[in-house]
This record gives C-alpha cells, structure tokens and sequence, in this order.
C-alpha cells in the first residue's frame, strides 16, 4: 500500500539567518506553522523531521519530540542519505521532500503534487524545474525506491547533498512532470521562503495581516491577493537573491 511521508529537512546553521527555523512566526517557530500546514494535506501520510546529528540541532530534536513530530538525525553533509534513511524509518514508499524554511507552503499544492503522482503523470513531480508557483510554495514527490537507487550508487557530492538533483540531470532515465501553478496563483517573482532577515520580516507581516481573518488556513491566493492589496510588501524582501535552482 502506497504511503506518501514529508521529510522536512532542517537545520539550525543557516549562514545567512541562523536558527531561521525556529524564528518565531506570530508567537509560533516557523517549523511549527509549516507543520500545521502540512497537516492540512490530505493526500500526506504522516511526516518526518530530517536534521542531523550536530550538537546545533540538539533544540530541532527537543522540538520535534514537544511537537510530536518523528524525527531522524544523521549526516550534515550527506543529505541525501540522511532523507532516505528518515523515509525508511516511516515505512514510506512516496516521498515528499520538503525544506524547512517554507513556513507558508501550500497543503493544497502538496496534495496536487500527490495526485499527479498518483496518476502516473511522471516519476517526479516538481514545482522546481520551470517556476509558476511562488517561491516557498514547492513541492517535489518521488518513490523511495528510485532515491534509495540513487543513494545506493552515486557518491557525486553534489548529489548528496542535494537530495533530488540527480533525477533532473537524468530526464533520459525518469520521467519529470513540471507542476504548474493555477493562474490566479502564477507569481514566480514572489519570495516566500525564509532565508533573509528580509524575508522573515515579510513572512511575519502576512501571518498578522490574514491570521486574524483566516487563523493558519489562509492559503497561496489570500496572499497574493494581499501582495495586490499592498504593493509596497514586495519591496521587502525584492533585493534578496533566489535560491540556486535545483
């Protein structure tokens, strides 16, 4: 029986925002808001937090076992390694890679993504390759067996530390399906990860602005029709440069 799990990797020694997946969020770390949002996808088994073995992520461990979150500590180098072996603790055969510093991703996005899995549409889903959706709202699902394939073959470091890298650099070997954003959520140009301090400052704006009207369930569009309310948020974090494509 298919089982679709969200590893969440994590780390405390982020060079441009230390401890950013702790940073409070509305009086809640923003580990603790992506969460709440992926529990909200209906299509997600269960989830995993992925960090590592560091005397750092010590408090993402402490975290994980308050929150009652599954958690698995392994190598900080080796990525890829330290995934497949947090999905294998899960019993899962769907993985669902996921970064920590998206607090504001998208059960609804999560639950696309599984869908086109589940209908055969590619052996990886992605929202990376050909960006629609904004930036922080991704999703990237595959089987455990190709990663655990992957992981049992390829020592390229650049393939262990990035997790899915190496079914990019092979579309003659899997077949890649590029999940593309609906139109009134096309935004490619806005950033919603956490990697700045710009960005966190953004992320906490809209949590003040659309909690209060939605609690934690609002979702990409509020937000985007947020960004038309006030053009001026997209100044905060515009100068912040975008994460190395995948």
């Amino acid at each position: 029986m298919a089982r679709a799990i969200a590893s969440i990797e994590a780390r405390m020694t982020s060079t441009r925002l230390p401890g950013k997946v702790l940073a409070d969020i509305g009086g809640a770390p923003a580990l603790t808001r992506l969460v709440e949002r992926l529990k909200r996808a209906e299509r997600l088994d269960g989830m995993v937090l992925a960090t590592t073995t560091g005397a750092d992520d010590d408090v993402l461990a402490e975290w994980a076992d308050d929150n009652g979150i599954p958690c698995h500590r392994g190598s900080e180098d080796d990525v890829l390694g330290r995934v497949v072996e947090a999905q294998q603790t899960m019993d899962s055969t769907i993985v669902v890679e996921v970064c920590g510093d998206t607090p504001l991703l998208d059960p609804a996005v999560i639950d696309l993504a599984l869908e086109a899995y589940e209908a055969d549409r590619g052996d990886l889903i992605t929202t990376a390759r050909h960006a629609s959706f904004p930036q922080g709202i991704d999703a990237e699902v595959f089987s455990l067996a190709d990663l655990e394939e992957v992981a049992g073959s390829i020592d390229d470091p650049a393939v262990r530390e990035h997790v899915s890298l190496y079914f990019y650099d092979h579309p003659e070997r899997y077949r890649i399906h590029d999940l593309e954003a609906p139109a009134g959520w096309r935004a490619p140009d806005k950033r919603l990860v956490l990697d700045y301090p710009e960005d966190l400052e953004l992320i906490r704006s809209i949590y003040q602005r659309l909690e209060p009207d939605y609690g934690d369930e609002f979702n990409t569009g509020h937000i985007l029709s947020l960004f038309n309310q006030d053009p001026a948020l997209s100044d905060i974090n515009r100068h912040c440069e975008e994460r190395a494509p995948r």
